[in-house]
């Protein structure tokens, strides 16, 4: 395996996995049963734009940035959606 192989497979790999860093989150909100100390508008400032670049991302050539794009704008939503249930005084 060439060098270059390898490095884009160990990226794509990399990249699927990084937003896998967002389960210990939604871990952490689902046992405290609340999550007020997410702020909102940083939650959805992230989630708005991880949604934005994501088209771009899954046009791209490049299978690392749609690896990247796919798993980040799933895992993401995921945090959203659970920290949107878990936003009340506990």
């Amino acid at each position: 395996m060439k060098m270059d192989e390898f490095s884009k497979s160990v990226g794509l790999f990399a990249a699927i996995l990084m937003p896998f860093w967002n389960i210990p989150l939604v871990v952490r909100i689902i046992r405290r049963k609340t999550s007020k100390d997410i702020s909102l508008l940083w939650l959805f400032g992230v989630w708005s734009c991880i949604v934005l670049m994501l088209p771009a991302s899954l046009q791209s050539s490049d299978s690392v940035l749609r690896g990247f794009g796919f798993s980040n704008a799933i895992l993401f939503s995921v945090v959203v959606v659970v920290v949107l249930i878990y936003y009340r005084e506990p």
